[in-house]
Parts: C-alpha cells; sequence; structure tokens
C-alpha cells in the first residue's frame, strides 16, 4: 500500500511528520518561531482517496492549552470551502497527550487544520474588497517585522470612535471571520444597523493584527515569538510594532468603544471577557459593558454570560492586555469577544462545530447589537 504524502510548506501551515506507514502518520505541532506556544496545525494529506486516514498528533501534553483537546474535533476540508470536522480522539497518557483524527476523503487531497484557516490572500481581498465601498477608506498603520502591512479599514461619519480589531493572536482564525461578517453589516447600503451605526460612528478596524504569525502558522505570537496582548503597556519597534502602530492610531483618534475579537481553546460557548479589574474605573463604565452583553443575549442565542473567565480583583486588571489598557487609558467600553475552537454547547453543530460561517453570523449580530447599545446611550 502507497504511503500517503503530507505538506504544510504553504501560507499558515504548520506540522512535523514523525513516521508515515500507509495511511497511517505519527505528527507532531511546530513550536511559534522563538516562543514555546504551539497548538496551531494545517496540513494537506494527499495520496487518500477512499482510504482511512489515522493521524496522531503527538506531544499535546505540552502545548499552549491542553484543557482545549478534550472534546475537541479537527476541522477538516476537501475544497478548502466547507470545513467540517473529523473523529478525533484525545488521550493524554499516549506519547504525552495525542490527538487521533480518522478520516476517509472521497478525493485524493484532504486539508487539516486546528480551525477553517483564514489566508492571508483571502485578507488581501477583504482588504481590497471592502475598500471599494462606498464611504470606505484604507490606511496602512504601519510594517511589521517581516515587512506585512498593518491594514485598517475605516468609515462613518459619526463622533463616537469605535475600534475593532483582531487575531492578535494569529491561530484564532474565527476572529477575521467575525470581522467579515462585521464589515458585511457595516458595508451593506440595505442593512438599518449599519445605517445607523455609519452615522452615529467613526469605524476603525483592523481585520488581522499579526499579519506575520498568521502567515508563519503560529498560535500565539508575531515574528519575534512576541504575544501582542501582553504588550498593551510597553509597546516597541523591536518586539511589537503592530500594538505601537495600532496604539499610536488610538491615542491619535480616541476611543470610546473597543472590540478585540479571539477564539478560546477550552471554553466550549462564546463570551465576553471585560475590564472588571482596572485601576481608575469611571462611574457607569462597567455598566455600560454589562448592558451591551445583556443586549448581545437577546439579539443571539449564541452568545451567554454563565460561562467566561475568572474576574479580576478591583484595583489587579493586567494593564498589558488590550482591553484592560485600553479602558483604562481612555475611560472607554472595552471588551474582549471569545468565540470556541470546539463547539458552541448552548447549540451544538455536530457536522461543523463552532464555524467560520457562524463566526461571521455572529460579527453581524455584534454590530446590530452595538447599534441598540448606542441609541440606548444617546436616550
Amino acid at each position: 500500500m502507497t504511503d500517503i504524502l503530507i505538506h504544510s510548506n504553504f501560507d499558515s501551515g504548520n506540522i512535523e511528520v514523525l513516521s508515515v506507514e500507509g495511511t497511517t502518520a505519527a505528527l507532531a505541532i511546530r513550536r511559534d518561531h522563538q516562543s514555546e506556544f504551539f497548538q496551531w496545525f494545517h496540513f494537506r494529506v494527499s495520496g487518500a482517496q477512499g482510504r482511512e486516514l489515522t493521524l496522531r498528533i503527538t506531544g499535546l501534553g505540552k502545548s499552549a492549552y491542553p484543557d482545549g483537546w478534550p472534546g475537541y474535533r479537527a476541522a477538516v476540508s476537501e475544497d478548502r470551502k466547507f470545513w467540517g470536522r473529523a473523529e478525533s480522539r484525545w488521550n493524554a497518557t499516549e506519547d504525552d497527550g495525542t490527538l487521533t483524527i480518522r478520516y476517509t476523503p472521497a478525493g485524493d487531497s484532504a486539508w487539516f487544520a486546528y480551525f477553517a484557516p483564514y489566508s492571508m490572500e483571502r485578507h488581501h481581498d477583504l482588504i481590497a474588497q471592502t475598500a471599494q465601498a462606498d464611504g470606505v477608506t484604507y490606511r496602512c498603520l504601519g510594517t511589521t517585522l517581516d515587512g506585512q502591512p498593518i491594514d485598517c479599514l475605516e468609515l462613518g461619519e459619526g463622533p463616537l470612535q469605535v475600534w475593532l480589531y483582531a487575531r492578535q493572536h494569529p491561530g484564532e482564525t474565527m476572529a477575521e471571520w467575525w470581522m467579515e461578517g462585521a464589515l458585511a453589516c457595516l458595508t451593506d447600503p440595505a442593512d438599518p444597523w449599519g445605517r445607523l451605526l455609519r452615522q452615529k460612528c467613526r469605524f476603525h478596524v483592523v481585520p488581522n493584527l499579526c499579519p506575520d504569525g498568521a502567515r508563519r502558522g503560529h498560535l500565539r505570537t508575531n515574528a519575534a515569538g512576541v504575544n501582542l496582548n501582553r504588550e498593551w503597556h510597553e509597546p516597541s519597534a523591536e518586539r511589537s510594532p503592530e500594538v505601537l502602530a495600532i496604539r499610536n492610531a488610538m491615542d491619535a483618534s480616541g476611543v470610546d468603544v473597543a472590540m478585540d475579537v479571539h477564539g478560546d481553546e477550552a471554553i466550549p460557548h462564546v463570551f465576553i471577557a471585560g475590564f472588571e479589574g482596572i485601576p481608575s474605573m469611571k462611574p457607569g463604565q462597567a455598566e455600560q459593558l454589562e448592558r451591551y452583553k445583556t443586549i448581545l443575549a437577546r439579539r443571539t442565542p449564541d452568545f451567554q454570560t454563565r460561562h467566561g473567565y475568572p474576574v479580576a480583583p478591583p484595583g489587579k486588571a493586567n494593564l498589558a492586555m488590550s482591553t484592560n489598557q485600553l479602558a483604562e487609558r481612555y475611560g472607554c467600553m472595552s471588551l474582549t469577544l471569545e468565540m470556541p475552537f470546539k463547539d458552541n454547547d448552548d447549540l451544538p453543530c455536530p457536522a461543523q462545530g463552532w464555524s467560520a460561517e457562524r463566526s461571521a453570523l455572529l460579527g453581524r449580530e455584534c454590530m446590530a447589537a452595538l447599534g441598540e447599545w448606542v441609541l440606548g446611550r444617546e436616550g
């Protein structure tokens, strides 16, 4: 029986092939450059038509989030458009933690990933197409260590300064799928919430804050191995030019609302993390965040407020993280939106788990909820 072939030398690709025998392979995930983080994988298997694959990704006990593997199923696609889920089994005691993926491709090739990938080519398409919409302008906030542009799209005529940014952690690709939905709402001339928000707000949208990590196939860091969401207190051109560029732009515009969009490896729910522990909490600031969460929970059953991260005690917020830094720095309504890598256990989908499509739909609902929030703020 011919051995299958496994490749990952492409945009966002990440896997190391330890051994292949027939349709069975032992694999490992490559660490982020100059970092100990690893969890993101993305690779292609060919020569597998009609044959059951057994793909064992080993050594995951030392991955960034070992709690992310129980209950997780790998994303798989044969056309790179529809991403379903493959049968996956976690064994914490096998080869220092092993995820075994089983799948029988209908065609010769199948792609496997930690979540539906969002390629840099698709990113450039999103920037180019959105920049053509009425009222949208483009600007480059700066350049990354690998020489890529830090893209920002701006639109709206209102006084409220709203910043949307995603993929501080590049492996959290659901965040840029969310951006597609949010931008579709904001640029759709037939969408009443998009129309209202353009009247009331000025949007600054950064769909991918870590393009170097995205292209390199990193989970959590940029080209220097730096976790950008721990750089907001003191960003530098040498370590974190991405954060330095966006924070300088925020200083110039001011910030009234900031949404930082992420994915969470372990928690199978959609939730929001806030800024409860900042030292300089202003009157009504925390209440504005709670009001937004209440609106979003009413608008979509994909969002909930029962599960999430522990809340920092008063004065103990980590100001190196963007949501806390921005709430402290500008007195704004700032939040981190988290989506699951697994499934949404409140509304599970056996075929796809949490998906690119649901991420984009959530993006639209988050904008509609923001519209309601803005109207309530004025009232």
